[in-house]
């Protein structure tokens, strides 16, 4: 969400957000205080038009910067003014109004507040199966990480109701939690995880998967200890180095006043990515994607002969 329109609706909802000025929002140096500015913004989604207006404008930008397919996370807990259906009402109203406006196709994601526990865990998968739309491909793990292994249950549910499952793991926390969201909560890809740099033998085993991880630049220099993209030892370009199977994506790209063309730029110019290598990240987007294994084949033959065409000019 942008500053104009958190602005917009907290005057709409008549919430004081506390601040002096627009200059003091969207400040933060680690995921704490990350999260205690995403709740402040998450307050003032309130309606059915608010879900549509936030879900339409990050569309917009996905497409302004270039992308053409999308799955998006959301965070139902974050919201205690709505319930889940009028969330999804409003979200699915923008993810089709910006499919027609910018032919760019989108799934959503809602992931559980791993604070809240295992036990809610269960209760937010029976939230997601009782009101199941065709858009919503799949579930996710968020806020502060701790042992995913608690919540092996829960991913045990969701797959056996047929949704796709992935989590946060290891963007702050040590490697064992990506292993273990692998092994024991059984991802199919990993959201972060930066740190499975840290044990060599991981590194080695995710590499010969080919598990894929959806890395986000700019917030590693906010969340994470890696706050400087140019740096050797950065996580994301030592996983590049390692071989590892990258994707690149905006990770909320309002409050990180990003897009998903500077993350690109950013491994380019200063992570050193070859030309090869983003072709590779661009094309394991739609290989770590929920999209149908056809329609996965139909995009990367398109984009194989696109992009070798952009890189030979």
């Amino acid at each position: 969400m942008s500053v104009a329109t958190l602005a917009d609706l907290a005057r709409k909802h008549r919430i004081d957000l506390g601040f002096s000025s627009r200059d003091d929002l969207y400040r933060f140096d680690d995921l704490a205080s990350f999260l205690q500015m995403y709740g402040i913004v998450c307050d003032a989604v309130r309606d059915a038009n608010d879900f549509e207006r936030m879900t339409y404008e990050a569309l917009a930008r996905v497409a302004g910067a270039g992308g053409r397919y999308a799955e998006l996370f959301f965070s139902p807990h974050a919201h205690a003014h709505a319930p889940y259906s009028t969330m999804l009402d409003g979200i699915i109203s923008g993810m089709h109004a910006a499919a027609i406006d910018f032919d760019l196709f989108s799934q959503l994601i809602p992931a559980h507040n791993r604070e809240l526990g295992p036990e809610a865990g269960l209760a937010f998968v029976d939230m997601v199966v009782a009101d199941r739309r065709d858009e919503v491909a799949g579930i996710g793990l968020d806020y502060m990480e701790n042992d995913p292994r608690p919540f092996a249950w829960m991913y045990d549910y969701a797959r056996s109701e047929g949704l796709h499952v992935t989590a946060h793991a290891g963007e702050i926390g040590p490697a064992a939690f990506v292993r273990d969201s692998l092994e024991v909560l059984g991802c199919e890809r990993i959201d972060h995880g930066y740190h499975v740099i840290d044990d060599p033998a991981l590194v080695a085993s995710c590499r010969a998967a080919g598990t894929f991880f959806t890395c986000c630049p700019t917030t590693t220099l906010y969340t994470t200890k890696w706050r400087d993209p140019a740096a050797p030892d950065h996580a994301i370009r030592q996983m590049l180095e390692a071989g590892l199977a990258l994707t690149l994506n905006t990770d909320d790209p309002g409050l990180m006043q990003t897009t998903l063309l500077e993350e690109y730029m950013m491994v380019a110019e200063q992570m050193g990515a070859s030309f090869a290598q983003l072709k590779s990240i661009s094309l394991n987007g739609i290989r770590a994607s929920w999209l149908d294994e056809g329609t996965k084949r139909e995009i990367l033959r398109a984009w194989n002969i696109e992009i070798d065409g952009l890189i030979a000019s």
